[in-house]
């Protein structure tokens, strides 16, 4: 490829409205166009990007007996009506109707397709357990898209299906693709990904895990204990509060604390300790509108993903009414007359002198002891770990909360799909009985987009050579010098046509524009074509991070490229292979 001929603008000045280095360097080097609010078309540059992870995909879904297959990206309602997402999915999921009015939806995953595609071949356990995967666009009427190709409504995605006769065999399966994610990860130069335990949100399912790159550019929150090893997506970390120490009980009383709404301001004014005050945060569940009101310690917040999942009902923030019993500000569990429903948080057990509203404004109560003055009650793990937590799995105050992109996610589903679509098979004993299901998937565009939040420099993207637009980029320096331009043709010449995907700068331009195209376009391995080295007889060979920097002979130039390109194949590869 020639580069007067590609088509898409390289420009220095950074958009004000980027936020991450991705997003800058997608649009500067000629990567991508936005179209509309998270809808991009692809420039070619990234276009051979995504087709080079693609390939990758293929061959571990390959290797995992995973077979490809395709659907279609407009889907029935009915289908989705068979499974209940029709009217669970809200609005993320785009409905429309054709011109027979038949209701319709674009594809946002396509669990539902899938179980339609196997009913029939999967109706005999002899046909267990079998695997198939496509690589498909989607569409999911994202509420708020950000960061470039990171949170978009149209993007690509590698979604696998699996269906078994036994738990057991999902879990091996299961196992299996976690190893083939790790080897994904690890061809597609970002080894440093990890896998956490998640929650399975509106997939479904009982186990699932996503794989997190450990950024500061990414929107999730992930609890990390560097003693362990454990791993979890914050809605999905289970927190551990000790409370032992605490001052001992005393008597119940009810205190005048004059516009103190907030918990810093009561325990300012009582001067008690917030680890020991007992704060209410207050919701509504969606369908009913049917207050929940959530008791919790006052330096912790609620994990609104735990309280859903609690409740098996999507809540929202409320509206404290007259009619509801409630007092906004003053409200606590003694004496609570509201006409409400009451979730205790863990954080508060064990505590035996607490300071909290007391459903009178401008009064709270201190020395509140649960047990002794309201009873025995369920406490339920509703709160989001933070830093400096106990590590659920060892025991330490070790956590961590780091920020990352998920770039990958399995999920076992279990009988979720498969049941509501009954979708049966029959056993080897004649039995009819429901296959278990896992799915799998990895957004090709996020990747592309988080390889280049994860390797870049100041100047633009350090592409992995595996999947790298084009391997070598070849700089001829001066056009109107004929020595130079014969040299770096005939280097053009010679490695496309050994196979080498070469991209060749014949521009006739200032050698700092050249550079700063070759740095926006980050392939690893550069050639520079000069008149000063080529006059002793030398062309500077060096890598895109600058770790490499030779002057070859000019007759060793190819075998040199050729060289260094197969080391930094070496590189990857050598770390998949540990992980074999």
């Amino acid at each position: 490829m020639k580069l007067s001929k590609l088509v898409g603008v390289r420009f220095k000045e950074k958009p004000a409205f980027c936020v991450i280095d991705s997003h800058t360097y997608s649009l500067r080097g000629g990567y991508v166009k936005r179209v509309s609010n998270g809808i991009f078309s692809l420039y070619t540059p990234m276009k051979k990007v995504t087709q080079n992870i693609e390939k990758i995909l293929r061959e571990e879904m390959d290797g995992v007996d995973c077979q490809e297959v395709m659907f279609p990206v407009v889907l029935p309602g009915a289908l989705w009506e068979e499974s209940g997402r029709y009217e669970s999915v809200g609005e993320e999921l785009l409905r429309f109707k054709d011109r027979n009015d038949t209701p319709m939806v674009l594809g946002m995953t396509h669990e539902e397709a899938a179980v339609h595609l196997a009913r029939e071949y999967g109706s005999t356990y002899a046909n267990y357990p079998f695997a198939f995967y496509q690589i498909q666009t989607k569409y999911r009427d994202e509420a708020r898209p950000r960061a470039g190709l990171i949170r978009v409504r149209e993007f690509t995605m590698k979604d696998a299906y699996s269906f078994h006769t036994s738990q057991e065999d999902l879990e091996k399966y299961y196992d299996r693709m976690a190893n083939a994610y790790d080897r994904i990860f690890e061809r597609a130069g970002i080894p440093d990904v990890i896998s956490v335990k998640s929650d399975s949100g509106m997939i479904g399912g009982s186990v699932s895990h996503e794989y997190m790159l450990l950024t500061d550019a990414g929107e999730d929150s992930i609890a990390l204990c560097d003693d362990c090893g454990y791993s979890a997506n914050m809605e999905a970390a289970e927190t551990t509060v000790d409370n032992s120490g605490c001052t001992p009980a005393g008597e119940l009383k009810k205190v005048y604390t004059p516009d103190c709404k907030t918990i810093e301001d009561v325990c300012a004014f009582l001067k008690s300790k917030v680890e020991e005050s007992c704060k209410a945060v207050v919701y509504q569940i969606n369908a009913t509108d049917e207050y929940v009101v959530v008791f919790i310690r006052g330096d912790y917040e609620v994990n609104e993903t735990k309280l859903v999942n609690y409740l098996h009902e999507e809540v929202h923030p409320a509206e404290i009414t007259e009619e509801s019993g409630l007092v906004a500000g003053f409200c606590g569990p003694y004496e609570q007359h509201g006409n409400c429903r009451i979730v205790y948080d863990k954080s508060l057990e064990g505590i035996e002198n607490l300071c909290c509203g007391g459903n009178e404004t401008n009064y709270h109560y201190t020395g509140l002891n649960i047990k002794r003055d309201i009873g025995d009650v369920e406490y339920v793990d509703v709160s989001k770990i933070r830093d400096g937590d106990i590590c659920p799995c060892c025991g330490k105050k070790t956590i961590r909360i780091s920020r990352g992109i998920e770039v990958g996610n399995i999920f076992q589903l279990g009988t979720k799909y498969s049941d509501s679509m009954k979708m049966t098979y029959t056993d080897e004993d004649g039995s009819s009985k429901t296959p278990i299901m896992g799915c799998y998937g990895i957004g090709v565009g996020r990747l592309a987009a988080s390889i280049m939040e994860a390797r870049h420099d100041d100047k633009g993207p350090i592409w992995p050579i595996t999947v790298a637009p084009w391997k070598v980029h070849v700089c001829c320096m001066r056009r109107d010098d004929d020595a130079c331009r014969e040299a770096a043709d005939k280097i053009y010449e010679e490695l496309t046509n050994m196979g080498v995907e070469v991209i060749y700068d014949d521009r006739d331009v200032r050698a700092g524009v050249m550079f700063a195209d070759a740095d926006l376009l980050g392939v690893p391995v550069r050639v520079i074509v000069g008149p000063k080295a080529l006059a002793n007889g030398e062309i500077e060979l060096c890598t895109r991070d600058k770790s490499v920097q030779l002057s070859v002979k000019k007759e060793d130039i190819i075998a040199e490229t050729k060289k260094l390109m197969d080391s930094l194949y070496e590189e990857i590869n050598s770390k998949v292979k540990s992980r074999i």
